[in-house]
């Protein structure tokens, strides 16, 4: 560690269901270090990502991106709580708090999808842009929104996956989404339902499988409905669904459909391969987004 001893140093957890990504690195996104841990209970978990961060005696500050729901609200007194998500023992765990605490130093707190949104927006895709949208499809479905470079907040903060579309003709899938059913977008396209609609992974699908046009279908028209009312300058579309990369074009193609050449305006009739597009950080836009916060502090 001695060639960081005089480098400003920034802390990053991409907290994940399944695990977390903890990560060192400095102001201009550069990870110096990285570990992954296994999701467990949060004594384990949190423990195992502390004692990754107290190597280091020179950390300014700690950004977290983290699954949800959680508490973004600074005069709440849950603020930097996860909440009310379904991942079993996770309920009302005070994140922000025992980082705070454990490390005496300012904690950055969003959500994933908020956090990988600002890392593609500073260093990725969506670098130079006044407003953009980035959505992850694999085995959740959520979404960040930037404006001006800040994230977007609410009464909570948005949930892009849950957004109701109209059915696909002849779709009788009774969906996954324990909320909605067969109605939102995690319900019917999510990885655990292409798993139970077809049996397979979303990678396993032979050329000519008629998932394709199911899942690009759903996919589009949420997106329609994105672009008509955030009217973003980029989507960016990431997560292991979307490694496929064949989906692209086929959503596209049925964004330009859907939308039957109401919007004249050169990124949808001329340059839509260069409005929806994938992560230019590949898989690190939750992890370096995570750092941005941090370095926000």
């Amino acid at each position: 560690m001695t060639a960081t001893q005089n480098q400003k140093l920034y802390g990053a957890i991409e907290a994940g269901g399944t695990k977390f990504v903890c990560a060192i690195g400095d102001i201009h996104g550069d990870i110096k270090e990285s570990i992954k841990i296994p999701t467990t209970t949060p004594e384990e978990t949190l423990s195992q990502s502390l004692d990754f961060f107290r190597k280091y005696k020179n950390i300014e500050a700690l950004g977290i991106g983290s699954f949800g729901p959680i508490d973004l609200n600074k005069n709440s007194k849950t603020y930097g709580y996860i909440t009310s998500t379904p991942k079993k023992g996770w309920q009302n765990v005070n994140f922000v708090g025992y980082f705070q605490k454990s490390l005496n130093i300012p904690v950055g707190f969003d959500t994933d999808v908020n956090a990988a949104a600002l890392g593609e927006y500073k260093w990725g895709a969506g670098q130079n842009l006044k407003s953009i949208v980035y959505l992850t499809i694999g085995t959740g479905i959520g979404g960040g929104v930037l404006i001006e470079g800040k994230p977007i907040h609410g009464i909570l903060h948005p949930e892009i996956g849950h957004i109701c579309v109209p059915k696909f003709t002849g779709d009788s899938f009774d969906g996954v989404c324990p909320f909605h059913e067969n109605k939102c977008l995690e319900g019917l396209i999510s990885g655990p339902a292409i798993m139970k609609r077809w049996g397979l992974q979303s990678d396993q699908f032979p050329e000519g499988h008629a998932a394709w046009e199911v899942i690009s279908y759903y996919l589009a028209s949420g997106l329609m409905s994105i672009i008509l009312t955030i009217s973003p300058e980029k989507i960016i579309l990431g997560g292991g669904v979307m490694s496929n990369l064949k989906l692209f074009p086929l959503i596209r193609n049925k964004i330009k459909s859907m939308l039957n050449n109401y919007l004249q305006i050169p990124e949808i009739l001329e340059n839509i391969n260069d409005y929806i597009v994938p992560p230019g950080l590949q898989s690190d836009s939750g992890i370096k987004g995570s750092l941005a916060l941090g370095i926000s502090q």
